[in-house]
């Protein structure tokens, strides 16, 4: 190209390694939006979909998929964990999660009787007591809350009452502690108007729902864009003035 100067090979290299970073960056926000917008179609399934008996779904779940089971059994009425970090329409509260040992099966599921909101103090909510008793259950079968890196190590182990707190839900931590295996997913119980907790079957993606990531890839890829027009600008050829020619 005549009208660019021969740039030095950094400026190239620079240039180059900047797009490039800037273009995958923009690709990693498409895909969080294409895997955020796929849970929420699994969720708007399920939420029409039949309900299934436990053991057919229960050591093998589907993957691409949250079936809704019925399944019998008991709660361990002595056990519970409650999940100190979610939100739900702003409010603080507890997220309840029991032990509950399917009828003729050791293994044990573990079971989200939902939210309870917090009640503007910083004490939690009390959960009520816990049926005792054959019960029947449904639900969706899903995946555990996920969670990042969380430094401290088991704070379970390290509680000698119950109900026991935690601020992340680890099925390895919960499964030593309470020294049963459990199985791969946990039951999300249905929503039931006599109920005090509040179980919604939605995902909250808080500030980060997949339309901010594709605005975030946008914004990658223009960055790419300008790292690649500011290369050329910076060398393009001046154009030399024209001389004058020497009146007669």
């Amino acid at each position: 190209m005549s009208w660019l100067r021969r740039p030095k090979w950094w400026w190239v290299l620079l240039t180059v390694a900047g797009a490039l970073l800037f273009v995958r960056l923009g690709i990693w926000q498409l895909h969080r939006a294409d895997y955020k917008d796929g849970l929420l179609r699994l969720y708007a399934a399920a939420a029409s979909a039949p309900l299934q008996d436990f053991d057919s779904v229960s050591a093998e779940p589907p993957a691409n998929a949250y079936p809704r089971v019925r399944v019998q059994g008991h709660y361990l009425v002595d056990r519970a964990y409650l999940l100190d970090n979610p939100k739900h329409d702003g409010r603080g509260g507890i997220e309840v999660y029991v032990p509950f040992r399917p009828q003729g099966h050791d293994r044990l599921l573990l079971v989200d009787l939902g939210f309870l909101p917090g009640n503007g103090t910083d004490q939690q909510p009390q959960v009520p007591p816990l049926p005792t008793g054959l019960l029947t259950l449904q639900g969706l079968y899903q995946p555990p809350p996920g969670h990042g890196f969380e430094m401290g190590g088991d704070a379970l182990g390290r509680q000698a009452h119950w109900p026991k707190t935690t601020i992340y839900l680890d099925m390895k931590q919960v499964a030593g502690d309470l020294g049963r295996t459990l199985y791969p997913r946990i039951l999300t119980l249905d929503a039931d108007p006599a109920a005090i907790y509040v179980r919604e079957h939605t995902l909250d993606f808080g500030s980060m729902p997949p339309a901010r990531h594709r605005a975030y890839a946008f914004q990658w890829f223009t960055f790419a864009l300008a790292a690649v027009v500011i290369f050329l600008v910076l060398h393009r050829k001046k154009r030399r003035p024209k001389s004058k020619s020497p009146k007669p």
